[in-house]
């Protein structure tokens, strides 16, 4: 119990044929294919891109002044603005 023996697999490999056809399916895979070559081909352009241009450090962020404390030393409760049901 638990695994998946070869009957398994065949009977799941038939309908999927079934189901999308033998020449559908290899027009799937082959769209897979195309997807995986344009992507390795943007992420070599992008890395040329990148390798070409001089290498400017990331702009820092502000240091912002530390809060001040309020002045008013009691907590005030939460109000609670849901909608009545």
């Amino acid at each position: 119990m638990g695994g998946f023996g070869i009957w398994h697999w065949l009977v799941v490999g038939i309908v999927v044929l079934l189901l999308f056809g033998k020449g559908r399916f290899s027009d799937m895979m082959g769209d897979v294919a195309k997807g995986i070559k344009s992507f390795k081909k943007g992420m070599s352009e992008e890395d040329e891109a990148t390798s070409s241009a001089p290498h400017q450090p990331a702009p820092r962020l502000q240091q912002q002044p530390p809060l001040e404390p309020s002045a008013e030393q009691r907590l005030q409760p939460m109000q609670d603005d849901r909608p009545k049901n």
